[in-house]
């Protein structure tokens, strides 16, 4: 794909996904104002979610392939990571949907990509707004170790629902151990893999929103 089809396509998706992350945002936010509760988080705004992370797996694609200089590693674990807390737990267990970790986890997620996906999609065709930019690079450090900890404190709580289902033990029938096993192992592992992440973002926080200003005081 020549470079200005795949920024047209890139810009494009990014678009999307930037509308689609913002209209659900705001029915959570409507459901609340109304509800005045957290309850019905999911109700209003998941299975459009459930859509959008599914489509999100074309980033990991885009990486594969070329088109994007992330690789396709990081992209494999994040979309995994979602996948499993929306798509494996949220969606089919009802009993954990009106838990407050929901609302919270799919808020923070909901507020990083809308300006995520703004910017990337502004990236593709020209230069992004600063203000984008430095939410870009700044919203994080709020919400990243917000959606982290609620993610592990709804995977926490949806354990013996898990349990008392037996969840997807048809698909680990073979293996020797269970699905609720894996949750807790991951629940081990997101702990260790959280601050190599958080730590990386800083840098690249430190790298777009200081770098230029760096390199001109050193030319002086």
């Amino acid at each position: 794909m020549s470079g200005s089809l795949s920024n047209l396509y890139l810009a494009g998706y990014n678009s999307l996904q930037a509308a689609g992350w913002t209209i659900s945002l705001l029915k959570i936010l409507n459901n609340f104002i109304t509800a005045k509760s957290f309850n019905g988080a999911y109700a209003s705004a998941g299975d459009q979610l459930c859509f959008l992370q599914a489509f999100a797996f074309l980033e990991v694609i885009h990486g594969a392939i070329g088109i994007v200089p992330s690789g396709w590693v990081n992209p494999l674990f994040q979309w995994a990571g979602r996948s499993n807390f929306l798509l494996l737990i949220v969606r089919p267990i009802y009993e954990v949907q009106e838990l407050p970790a929901v609302y919270l986890t799919l808020i923070a997620w909901c507020l990083i990509e809308v300006v995520r996906y703004p910017y990337y999609a502004f990236t593709c065709i020209g230069d992004c707004p600063y203000l984008i930019t430095y939410l870009r690079y700044t919203a994080f450090i709020v919400l990243y170790p917000v959606g982290m900890i609620a993610e592990m404190w709804l995977m926490y709580q949806a354990l013996p629902y898990i349990k008392d289902k037996s969840l997807y033990a048809d698909s680990f029938k073979s293996l020797h151990f269970s699905y609720c096993d894996l949750v807790k192992v991951i629940l081990l592992v997101y702990p260790l893999v959280f601050p190599k992440l958080y730590l990386h973002l800083f840098r690249q926080r430190k790298a777009k929103l200081f770098g230029k200003t760096h390199e001109k005081k050193k030319r002086r």
